[in-house]
């Protein structure tokens, strides 16, 4: 097992390390709070800590922040509090635990025995009743698979992989991919766009005045939206805003108030708020899964929006 070393900040724990750890199984989640396929792991990783913290096993969480807004230790915290997360967190802003496991992905767990090697890896989300027959035999004991709470429900249920037709799309001009707006990006300088006739599937526009810039895009000023055309059960974009105060946003589906096919973040009539830079759920689809054309609009400049990703 690397060093531990190098984290900027613990929460739920003082510094750990290999050595203190030795005797214990471990289990190491690396995440980052905006990212919806370790969002969709999390109950399972609250549950496997519940169920196993009593038999040996250690569970640290290292947040290895994707976007510079993560970076934020207010949010880090608030991301801890609202996700139910009571096992230790390093928090790793400056990737040196990251580097040391030599990770590449989020969510990534690794299990490391009682002498601090580490037996298992697995990248991604699934493989839920593998992972935990692994924790059994580092621990040495056998019985029935723990039932994970909240899955199912909101942000943290399981996709519908089934339907999902769309990629994760992010909006900044790094790693942007799909950007149908006419005239095409302009980027890192303020805009005015407006969306095509007609989107293509996968295909993103604007409208208003943003700018575009390496990670995100932002509302520079007055009204403004972001339009999607995807095909998947859920739809959710990662939004945030320096302003102390909330902005509101709508959501449309097809032009329509989105009704009983409205997301957590989001009211039958489509009105949502925007609090806090984190990932929001804007789309459930209810019965047959087609595509679709999100749009979200702000009133007031200021929003940020990072990736959409769908589920």
């Amino acid at each position: 097992m690397p060093s531990l070393d190098g984290a900027t900040e613990w929460i739920n724990s003082e510094p750990l390390s290999p050595s203190q750890l030795r005797g214990r199984v471990v289990l190491v989640d690396f995440w980052t709070f905006t990212c919806i396929n370790w969002l969709r792991t999390a109950p399972y990783i609250r549950a496997w800590f519940e169920a196993y913290r009593n038999d040996g096993l250690v569970v640290i969480g290292v947040h290895s922040p994707e976007f510079a807004m993560e970076h934020d230790l207010d949010r880090v915290r608030t991301a801890i509090a609202e996700r139910g997360i009571h096992y230790p967190v390093a928090v790793d802003n400056d990737f040196a635990i990251w580097r040391a496991f030599t990770n590449h992905y989020w969510p990534a767990l690794y299990f490391v025995d009682r002498d601090g090697i580490i037996r298992d890896d697995y990248f991604g989300e699934k493989r839920y009743e593998e992972s935990e027959r692994v924790i059994q035999e580092l621990l040495g004991i056998e019985r029935d698979l723990v039932t994970p709470g909240v899955v199912g429900a909101g942000i943290e249920a399981p996709a519908d992989w089934e339907h999902v037709r769309s990629p994760e799309t992010y909006l900044g001009f790094e790693r942007s991919d799909g950007f149908a707006s006419p005239g095409g990006s302009q980027r890192g300088e303020s805009r005015h766009y407006e969306p095509p006739e007609e989107l293509l599937l996968n295909q993103w526009a604007l409208s208003g005045t943003w700018k575009i810039e390496p990670e995100k895009v932002v509302l520079e000023s007055g009204g403004g939206s972001v339009v999607i055309r995807f095909e998947s059960r859920d739809a959710h974009l990662v939004l945030a805003h320096e302003s102390t105060e909330p902005i509101a946003f709508r959501v449309t589906i097809d032009g329509r108030v989105p009704g009983s096919s409205h997301g957590t973040d989001v009211d039958e009539a489509g009105n949502g708020l925007l609090t806090s830079g984190r990932l929001y759920q804007l789309i459930r689809q209810e019965g047959a899964v087609r595509a679709r054309t999100l749009e979200i609009s702000f009133l007031e400049p200021g929003p940020e929006a990072y990736v959409a990703t769908f589920g």
